[in-house]
């Protein structure tokens, strides 16, 4: 296995080879609206965007890179972020600004990709003020599957940045030591898009996307563990109430988590 992300790696951000795609587009108000959750997280004042999902009414889920340029490697000025939920077609179902970012305390942003750095590809985004519409509920969170189980994706990326695209079936294809290789298609903007198992209880995310590669002459994509990373994210961002100027902190996530 540690053969066939070498493999991996070594493609990292190459060309794209033909392969086919199961993405469904959700242009349409009826037919994206029980994704709303789901949005566009736009940074550098417009200049770029990522994907990220609402796990509780005032706390975004992305991907850690997302809040580094990519050319100078520093962290982009948070007044530069808003969150776009369930953005289509110019119109998002709520607009919130961002007050507090925090990625994995072990994330190192590099522009090399290495299984320790996907490995540690999250982060966490305050919202100014709570999301409290009941069309737009938080996701829970869920345990990593196992390899050869089916994944699903709702992304925005290059050539569909005006609204999500949903691929309810991809698979899998390997995991190691906490990170998913699945055959899932993305493109560039898709980072921190979430990975999803449909269950008993609906949606609930297991993953976000951190990188794409290609493995063979087709198209990956590599995400990691989201459980034990996002209680400890959480214990470092600001509670809500000290934010607010109160002196009692709030040490425990409202973030759902869905375990087997």
């Amino acid at each position: 296995m540690r053969f066939i992300l070498a493999i991996v790696f070594s493609f990292i951000f190459s060309a794209s080879f033909a392969q086919q795609s199961t993405l469904e587009s959700l242009d349409s108000i009826n037919n994206g609206r029980d994704l709303s959750s789901v949005g566009r997280l736009s940074f550098d004042n417009g200049a770029g965007f990522c994907t990220a999902t609402l796990i509780e009414p005032d706390l975004i889920l992305t991907a850690a890179h997302c809040l580094f340029d990519a050319q100078t490697g520093r962290e982009f000025d948070i007044d530069g972020f808003e969150f776009q939920a369930g953005f289509r077609n110019g119109r998002a179902e709520a607009y919130r600004k961002i007050r507090e970012a925090r990625a994995d305390p072990d994330y190192r942003f590099d522009t090399k990709v290495t299984i320790e750095r996907i490995k540690h590809d999250i982060a966490l985004l305050r919202l100014q003020t709570p999301i409290k519409n009941p069309l737009i509920p938080p996701l829970a969170i869920s345990s990593l599957p196992a390899a050869g189980e089916n994944v699903g994706v709702i992304s925005y990326a290059r050539g569909r940045m005006n609204a999500p695209s949903v691929q309810n079936t991809c698979t899998v294809t390997a995991r190691q030591d906490g990170v998913l290789i699945m055959n899932c298609d993305v493109d560039f903007g898709a980072s921190g898009s979430p990975v999803f198992v449909i269950g008993p209880d609906g949606i609930t995310v297991v993953s976000v996307v951190s990188a794409m590669a290609e493995l063979g002459g087709k198209k990956v994509s590599l995400g990691t563990s989201l459980l034990d990373a996002i209680t400890e994210i959480n214990a470092r961002l600001y509670p809500t109430d000290d934010l607010n100027g109160n002196s009692t902190r709030r040490r425990d996530t409202g973030a759902k988590f869905a375990r087997p």
